[in-house]
């Protein structure tokens, strides 16, 4: 078979199978796990075209074809959740400043949520996750001038934010040339 009628063949079967196929999926699996398995069954119907019965079976051997990919995705789900387990229970995750702690973390969070995503975002590198400006330039993808200065223009920025929302939090600036 030339590789014009493979292809012309296996586009009529995914017409004729895909929804019947996408409907299974969807009433078993969420909707993203119902995708991939779908474009999975689709790799397996392209690389065993040849085995693909023709007319209304080609819809019940892609449903078998579905199940098995399902299946696999359930149990990488599984070995995936017991890898988390497993790691939680022999290196748990520290307490971080980014955790719940009390109202003043819920309103360094909100003051933290009032500014600009790319403000918040750059905050949330170096007090939360603990990384320099050079890190933070890798993650970015920048320079580490450009992320220093992103950095200082972001606490600046939250400074002003947190001012306006606790205006007797006791931080204040020396004016210059008034200090002692």
């Amino acid at each position: 078979m030339s590789s014009r009628s493979a292809r012309a063949r296996f586009e009529e079967t995914v017409r004729l199978v895909a929804d019947p196929v996408r409907r299974y999926l969807w009433r078993r699996a969420d909707p993203a796990t119902a995708e991939d398995v779908l474009a999975e069954t689709l790799v397996v119907l392209w690389r065993r075209h040849d085995h693909i019965p023709t007319g209304a079976e080609s819809v019940a051997w892609a449903i078998g074809v579905a199940r098995l990919q399902l299946a696999n995705a359930h149990r990488a789900q599984r070995r995936r959740d017991r890898l988390v387990a497993k790691i939680s229970v022999l290196d748990p995750p520290v307490t971080s400043v980014g955790e719940s702690g009390g109202p003043v973390d819920d309103e360094v969070r909100a003051t933290i949520a009032s500014l600009r995503p790319a403000d918040a975002e750059v905050l949330r590198l170096w007090a939360w996750d603990e990384l320099a400006p050079r890190e933070i330039a890798i993650v970015l993808g920048t320079t580490v001038n450009a992320a220093t200065v992103r950095l200082h223009r972001a606490r600046r920025r939250f400074e002003d934010a947190w001012r306006k929302t606790h205006p007797d939090s006791g931080h204040t600036e020396a004016e210059e040339g008034n200090e002692p």
